[in-house]
């Protein structure tokens, strides 16, 4: 995918999120640090339900734009699931979205580890 229409997809993911009020938005280009994708999209939900609708909308915008979502939506640690309501993941390959809540988001500290 050309670089600047990856760029915008992943802001206007961000936007998107924000639009739906989601706290704390924020686009993290990744590019240089690892080879299995470049942008993740971070944002936190008020509720479960809040997080299964922001998942929702991600995945209507992906529909729409012609990305491919991969089937796994939820990241495993340590041979356990981790709760929807605490972590939704959409793979959208060069596009990584995490809607977590504010315990989760807090715990995993990923904008620390990846900035």
């Amino acid at each position: 995918m050309d670089d600047m229409l990856l760029v915008d997809r992943a802001n206007a993911i961000g936007r998107l999120l924000t639009e739906h009020k989601a706290d704390d938005v924020i686009v993290l280009d990744i590019r240089s640090q690892n080879a299995f994708t470049d942008f993740f999209v971070i944002g936190t939900a008020s509720s479960g339900t809040h997080a299964e609708a922001l998942e929702r909308v991600v995945r209507d915008f992906a529909r729409e734009n012609g990305l491919d979502v991969a089937l796994k939506t939820r990241p495993r640690g340590f041979g356990q699931s981790i709760s929807p309501e605490e972590w939704r993941l959409v793979d959208l390959g060069d596009i990584v979205v995490h809607i977590m809540s504010e315990t989760a988001r807090s715990f995993y500290e990923l904008e620390r580890l990846w900035s």
